[in-house]
Parts: structure tokens; C-alpha cells; sequence
């Protein structure tokens, strides 16, 4: 098999990194060799922050070059647009609807940019998810980035069944149920993505 190449995008505190645990825990549980990599700017002042996850029969370095990733998984449309140039051509991005201003944008030094998404959709394959608005109906906002991810899940070859174990095995036990339950949500949103 190929190694396949994973990003997951967002700000700080968006759950990038418990994410990039389920993509590894996944990956392994299937067998295959498995690189992770975090990189944070700010992350803890709602600055970007970078995940790679990397799979395959041999994988030899953890980091994504601009042009190799499979699947994008954007869990804030901006962050989706800043690093939309790592996709390979018939790549996926994976964009939550939702728009978290970064400090040049809350200060005043700089404007959000708009339409997003529709410029993204110009050059790439997109697909778009209100992940908050899902994550609502379930009472827990916190779970959004289960319901992408549950939306992802449709581009990569593992069962349902494996993804809900490994969340299972992976998120604290009080929220397992509510977590699955985001992973069917987003699964079942784009079924025939």
C-alpha cells in the first residue's frame, strides 16, 4: 500500500490533537507503520495548529510536503484556505463551517477573508460540514471534531465499527457514548461522499 497522508488543521483548544490519536490508533490497530506529528503556533491563544499523520507499509518520516496530503481535515475554514496548497490533486479538504478570528482579525490589523470556501471549491475538492451545528443537536459542542472526522472517515478504508472502537478506546470514558454518537452524526451526514 501506499502511504497515505493525513492533515488535520484548526486552532487551539478545536481538539486537533485527540483527533490525530484516533487517526493513529486506527492506523495501527490496522497494522500499518504510523508517523505523527504535531506542530503549534499559539495553541494555547487560539493560535494554528498542525497535525500529519502518516500511514502505511513503511513510513519513514512524519511530515506532510505541500502537494502530498490525500485527505485535509479543517476544523476552521480559514485554516482550511491556509493550508489548502498541501493537497494533492485528487486530494479531499474537509471544511468545517465556521470561522474563529485570529488576534490580527480581533485587534483590527487585518480582515477575515471572504468566501472562503467557494474560492477553495474553485481548485480543490471540498467538502463542507457544519460540524457545531451537528454537534448541538447531540448537547455537546465539544464533539465537533468527531463529526468531521466521522465525515472524513468516508475517504479512508476502515470499517465503521473499527473507528467506533478505536474512539471508544481513545476519548475519556464519561464522553464515549456522546463521541460515538458525533462519529455516526458525521458518518451518516455525507453518505454518499
Amino acid at each position: 500500500m501506499k502511504t497515505k497522508n493525513i492533515m488535520i488543521v484548526g486552532v487551539g483548544g478545536q481538539g486537533t490533537l485527540l483527533t490525530s490519536r484516533i487517526l493513529g490508533g486506527i492506523t495501527l490497530g490496522a497494522g500499518f507503520d504510523v508517523k505523527l506529528s504535531e506542530v503549534h503556533g499559539m495553541a494555547q491563544r487560539g493560535g494554528s495548529v498542525v497535525t500529519f499523520v502518516r500511514y502505511g507499509e513503511k513510513v519513514y518520516e512524519p511530515i506532510v510536503e505541500a502537494g502530498q496530503a490525500d485527505v485535509l481535515i479543517a476544523f476552521e475554514k480559514l485554516e482550511a484556505l491556509r493550508y489548502a496548497h498541501f493537497l494533492k490533486e485528487d486530494g479531499v479538504i474537509i471544511v468545517n463551517n465556521h470561522r474563529i478570528d485570529p488576534m490580527p482579525v480581533v485587534i483590527g490589523s487585518a480582515n477575515y477573508p471572504e468566501d472562503i470556501i467557494e474560492n477553495l471549491m474553485e481548485k480543490y475538492k471540498v467538502i463542507q460540514v457544519d460540524a457545531m451545528e451537528e454537534a448541538k443537536k447531540l448537547g455537546n459542542t465539544r464533539t465537533f471534531n468527531i463529526v468531521i472526522l466521522g465525515v472524513a472517515a468516508k475517504h479512508m478504508n476502515f470499517t465503521k465499527e473499527d473507528w467506533l472502537h478505536v474512539i471508544e478506546n481513545t476519548v475519556p470514558s464519561k464522553t464515549v457514548q456522546v463521541n460515538k454518537q458525533a462519529f455516526e452524526a458525521g458518518y451518516n451526514l455525507h453518505a454518499g461522499a
